[in-house]
Formats: C-alpha cells, structure tokens, sequence
C-alpha cells in the first residue's frame, strides 16, 4: 500500500515537473546558455575571423576607460530618468480616467492601448514622419497656429532630438503601464472605500490614504519594467536619431551593438554587455527595496 502511495506521488511529482519543463527550457535556451556565451567570449580578444586570444579581464578595464562608452551610460541614464517619469504619469492619468463608470469607457481603453501592439520600429517610422522637417505634421500645425516662424529638424537638434524620441516613447508604451494600474486600481475592493465614505472621508483623502498605499506594489512594478526598457533602449535611437547629432543620442546598448556588429569586436562587446546587465540587476534590486520598505 505504501508503495503504491510512493509511486502516486512520484507520478504526481513528474507530471508537476512536465509542465514546467517548457519554461525551464526556454530559459535555460534563451538566457542561461547566452550568458555563460557572452561571459566567456568577454575574457577573450574575439575578432570576427582569426584566433581569439585571453586577456583576462582588460576588456572590462578597457570599458571603464572608454570615454564613448561611459558617455553612452550616462545618456542612457539622463534618457531614462526623463521618460520614465513622463511615461508614469501620462499612464497614471490614463488609468484613473478608464477606471470611471461611463458610457463607451472601453472604446477609451482601446484606443489608449492600441500603440502598445504596434512594433517599436514602426512606430518610430511613424513619428520620424510627424517629426519630419519639411512635411511632418508637427511643424505643420506649429506654423499654422503661429508658435514657430520656421521648420524645426526636430531630430538634427541636441535640445529636440530626445524629448522628441521620450514623447514617441510615452505614445507607444503607456498604454502597457496604464492596463497595469487600471488592473491595480480595479482589485481595490468598493466595501474599503464605502466604508471609509461612513467615516466621513472624501474622494481624495481615499485615494491618497486607500488607494495609493493599496496599489503601490503596481507603481513599483511600472516603474522597474519602465526603467528596464529605457536602459535597453535601442531601436527608437538607431531608428529616429542614428545616435546624433555628433553621437549625443548613443544609448549603450546602441554603442555596444555598433562595437559588436560594425567594428566585430565580439569580446569587447560582450564585456560591456556584462557591465550593462549588473547595471539593471542593481537598478531593479534597488527599485524593489526601495518599494518594499515604503509598504512595510
């Protein structure tokens, strides 16, 4: 009978494992094994034909000297420390206005998500035509009601190319935030709010005592997916900016692609692909105790 029970259990316990093996393959497939790659291609001096050579770790001392590729990081932060917050809020907005009873609220809801099923590319394509210097929308309008005397190259221009790609980005991804905390705003439940109405709280005293505490593990999420996505920023600068002007707008992973695939030095790519992803474990680990401590 024991035995009987021993081999249900194992079944049990196999039929668990067959459901999560898919997962485990495809990331052992996708990540583990181009980890262990990269990390290993980073310790050699790896050119795209003849033999490649160990040098140990001067291609991580060689990253910490490269003035473009420490001007490419602190870019990339600036870029996210600019979109992150723009995109925040305009989700924010978003998903309080869809969270209201009204007639038609879930056509709203899908206008404000369709960006976010349109591919990064062509969504830069679209706004470089919006952007375009001599027949672009923008400028168009800006003419017409009298706020700009004369076309602006909005993506030739340090001061417009990157609020210029932010707005692109904010269009196309806030609609992914806004779903989030709509589903955060939602999983509130009525009887907390009725009964904090009984004790005499208004609108805003609820949203800022009950709603907000309530959902903050949301914002923390937004935030973390939303940081994570601007430290990979790659396609909406190659594609808008082509990282000018004068490599201004060179994000680092723009950079390191450039050095892997233009200049095929593989090994020294790899390198500060390694110093770019301890980057974001720092920020993500960070972002998550900070959101931790703040709902203890």
């Amino acid at each position: 009978m024991n035995r009987i029970k021993s081999w249900k259990a194992t079944y049990k316990n196999l039929t668990n494992m067959l459901f999560v093996l898919p997962l485990l393959v495809i990331n052992i497939t996708f990540f583990a094994v181009p980890f262990v790659k990269s990390l290993y291609m980073s310790l050699y001096d790896w050119p795209l034909l003849g033999d490649r050579t160990f040098i140990g770790i001067q291609n991580f001392i060689r990253a910490f000297q490269d003035k473009k590729f420490l001007h490419s990081l602190l870019f990339t932060m600036e870029y996210a420390l600019i979109v992150t917050p723009m995109l925040f809020l305009v989700a924010f907005v978003m998903a309080i206005l869809v969270n209201q009873k009204f007639r038609g609220v879930g056509i709203f809801r899908t206008i404000y998500f369709m960006p976010v099923v349109i591919s990064m590319t062509a969504s830069a394509d679209i706004w470089l035509w919006i952007y375009n210097e001599l027949y672009g929308v923008l400028n168009h309008v800006l003419l017409a009601v009298g706020v700009i005397d004369s076309p602006v190259a909005w993506m030739h221009l340090p001061k417009t190319s990157l609020p210029a790609v932010c707005a692109m980005v904010t269009w196309k991804m806030a609609g992914f935030s806004m779903l989030m905390l709509l589903g955060a705003f939602q999983s509130v439940d009525e009887e907390i709010y009725q009964s904090a109405s009984i004790d005499g709280a208004g609108k805003i005293q609820q949203f800022f005592r009950i709603t907000l505490p309530l959902i903050r593990p949301t914002i923390g999420l937004s935030m973390v997916i939303s940081i994570i996505g601007s430290v990979l920023a790659f396609e909406q600068f190659k594609i808008m900016t082509a990282g000018g002007p004068s490599s201004k707008t060179q994000t680092a992973v723009y950079y390191i692609y450039q050095t892997s695939f233009g200049h095929f030095k593989f090994g020294y790519g790899a390198a500060m692909s390694m110093i770019l992803l301890v980057i974001l474990a720092v920020l993500s680990y960070f972002q998550f105790a900070v959101m931790k401590d703040s709902t203890e």
